[in-house]
């Protein structure tokens, strides 16, 4: 496992060079970083090269890091996560890209590199509002046609911003703001004495 390892790092390091932003190894596999404007030549790259040859995006996620392991962040606030595999050469390597707005977090889009990112880049966008510049349809995946927000972020309200029910009245699905109070749920413990007959 270590000689591949040290075979796709040297082929990493050799092909992408400079590119590599950030460069990981950690219980045996590995994750780079690169910049949003390299993305598409990165990702492509990836693909075609003979010495790395990942013919395969087996996942692409968003990730909102503003608050990562309960504490707070102080860099860049949304990350698109790929996993790629290559079948020819048998290995995987993780690579993040980090859009550079918080407000309008913007990425190139890899649908022309590997098909099978539509579906995944149309979920980071329903989920973290994450922009894929250059993506074909860019719309909504999970969520309902008139949805506000995106559900994933870390500052989206635990209860959502409306509600829908079904009206009997009117005969059909009505969407109304949340009726659910927040509040914070906390145990209540009762100590007796002798409770359960132990002295």
């Amino acid at each position: 496992m270590t000689q591949k390892l040290d075979s796709l790092q040297a082929a990493l390091e050799a092909v992408l060079g400079g590119r590599i932003k950030d460069f990981k190894r950690d219980r045996g596999e590995i994750t780079i970083t690169v910049a949003a404007a390299d993305w598409l030549a990165v990702a492509a790259t990836l693909r075609d090269d003979s010495r790395l040859r990942f013919e395969q995006l087996v996942d692409l996620c968003g990730m909102d890091m503003s608050v990562y392991r309960d504490e707070p962040t102080d860099g860049l606030r949304f990350v698109v996560v790929s996993h790629l595999l290559s079948v020819s050469l048998n290995w995987r390597v993780r690579v993040k890209v980090f859009a550079p707005e918080d407000d309008l977090p913007v990425v190139p889009s890899i649908t022309g590199v590997w098909n099978s990112a539509n579906w995944f880049e149309r979920e980071a966008f329903d989920l973290y509002g994450i922009i894929f510049e250059g993506h074909a349809d860019l719309r909504r995946l999970l969520t309902d046609y008139g949805f506000i927000g995106h559900p994933m972020r870390k500052d989206f309200p635990v209860s959502g911003h409306v509600e829908m029910r079904y009206d009997s009245e009117t005969r059909r699905v009505v969407y109304q703001p949340v009726t659910i109070e927040p509040r914070e749920i906390t145990p209540r413990v009762i100590r007796e004495d002798n409770y359960g007959g132990l002295h």
